[in-house]
């Protein structure tokens, strides 16, 4: 895939959309009663990124302060899915070791790479950071991780939704009715080029987690150091 046509085919799509008023919020960010979890692989960006990426929210957020933005420990990066949310689930209810050493071997042959994260793409509902890895170690481990979760009896939903190809980070989630929403537009297109710096990958963590990834609902289960 081609990264940056693609993140340029959302960022048009989403914006002629924004510009309708067209915006898709989600009923659930607030609810109680939400109870969808799920298990993902994921990296966390260095600080430095984190920081770059909290200081342009702050901007956003003076215009927009009734949507929902992602703090500095839920902000991370999705490798893989491995059972999408759904309601009730938990991972006490599936043999969360034999995960872990599935993934301990795909990982065992990847080596740490880079991600560079420039400029913010959109869907209807988020505004995303736009991530681009700077080999193919990602989209190997990925496809490996594919092959051996389809060959190992587990419970697992990967691709099920989409097929993940992106290196993209949720920042801002549509939650009600924008007061100001062409300034809101203008702001995040000021943002379309932005740099937010760039990081080594280097260990990944195996993790349970609310649709947000939320840190007081996020269950660690495994870290994973990338081969050297």
């Amino acid at each position: 895939m081609d990264l940056k046509d693609h993140y340029n085919k959302m960022w048009t799509a989403s914006l002629q959309k924004f510009k309708k008023q067209q915006f898709q919020f989600d009923p659930l960010l607030d609810a109680d009663d939400d109870n969808r979890y799920g298990l993902t692989l994921l990296a966390r960006p260095s600080e430095e990124v984190k920081q770059s990426i909290l200081d342009a929210l702050e901007e956003i957020k003076r215009i927009a302060p009734s949507q929902y933005y992602y703090s500095h420990p839920d902000l991370h990066i999705t490798i893989l899915s491995i059972i999408s949310c759904y309601p009730c689930f938990s991972p006490d209810a599936i043999d969360t070791e034999e995960y872990c050493k599935i993934i301990s071997s795909a990982v065992a042959s990847v080596a740490p790479f880079r991600i560079s994260f420039c400029g913010v793409t959109a869907s209807s509902s988020c505004i995303l950071i736009q991530g681009f890895p700077g080999n193919d170690q990602l989209q190997i481990l990925r496809n490996t991780l594919r092959d051996t979760f389809r060959q190992s009896g587990l419970q697992h939903s990967i691709d099920k939704r989409y097929q993940l190809q992106t290196t993209h980070m949720t920042a801002i989630r549509f939650k009600e009715s924008f007061a100001e929403s062409e300034a809101f537009v203008k702001a995040i297109e000021n943002l379309r080029e932005k740099d937010f710096g760039s990081c080594s990958v280097k260990q990944l963590e195996l993790v349970g987690n609310d649709w947000y990834h939320r840190e007081e609902k996020v269950q660690r289960i495994c870290k994973f150091k990338l081969s050297n």
